[in-house]
């Protein structure tokens, strides 16, 4: 089978053991094939050692001009992968883990968004952070996300100042997904007064990284 095909038939997230279920195929194939998509630039993996591999398949090349997007890097550092119809890549500077934490609030998508928060535990710059966040006018959806990842993962600890200037920030839209609001972070959602598109199902995938 030629790698384009293999893409065709394998595009999104994969493990072997996924492949050899929806090829029919014994692991040994499966590792042929992987290996296949790999040299024609079809598959990138994360994981290995203690964590299971995951491969991403893309029925498009993956084209490595350029720095790391906001996918790229989510899909390093988080559980949740996201596989996208085109490869985003940032030319001239390098994308800040802060910048990425914005950027993916501001694509409004459910699944980025969700994949993001495993984001909150490698910042670095919590002033930056704040900033960025103040400029776009989202202060607010960051503070409630940092709270729901909080209860969630590990996270890195932000200072009070940082806290105090996100919650007294003003914000013009309060969905961080429109329409969508949570029953289970009811709390969260008073306290920064913006609605959290998540419920506690959604973060399951996170309790067993």
């Amino acid at each position: 089978m030629k790698p384009i095909e293999l893409a065709k038939k394998l595009e999104g997230i994969q493990t072997v053991k996924t492949i050899q279920k929806e090829l029919k195929i014994k692991r040994s194939t499966a590792i042929k094939y992987l290996s296949i998509l790999k040299k024609a630039g079809y598959l990138t993996k994360k994981g290995g050692g203690k964590q299971p591999r995951i491969y991403t398949i893309r029925r498009t090349k993956i084209d490595k001009v350029g720095n790391p997007g906001i996918y790229d890097i989510i899909n390093q550092n988080s559980p949740i992968n996201i596989v996208t119809k085109y490869e985003h890549r940032v030319f001239g500077k390098k994308l800040t883990i802060e910048e990425t934490i914005i950027k993916a609030i501001e694509t409004k998508e459910f699944r980025t968004i969700l994949a993001m928060l495993a984001l909150f535990n490698k910042v670095k710059d919590w002033k930056e952070l704040k900033e960025f966040a103040q400029k776009r006018n989202i202060a607010r959806k960051v503070g409630a996300l940092y709270d729901v990842a909080k209860q969630t993962i590990k996270v890195r600890k932000m200072d009070l100042r940082t806290r105090k200037a996100l919650l007294n920030s003003k914000i013009k839209d309060k969905y961080i997904v429109y329409p969508m609001k949570s029953k289970d972070f009811t709390e969260i959602e008073k306290l920064w007064k913006v609605y959290i598109p998540f419920g506690k199902a959604d973060l399951r995938r996170y309790k067993e990284w």
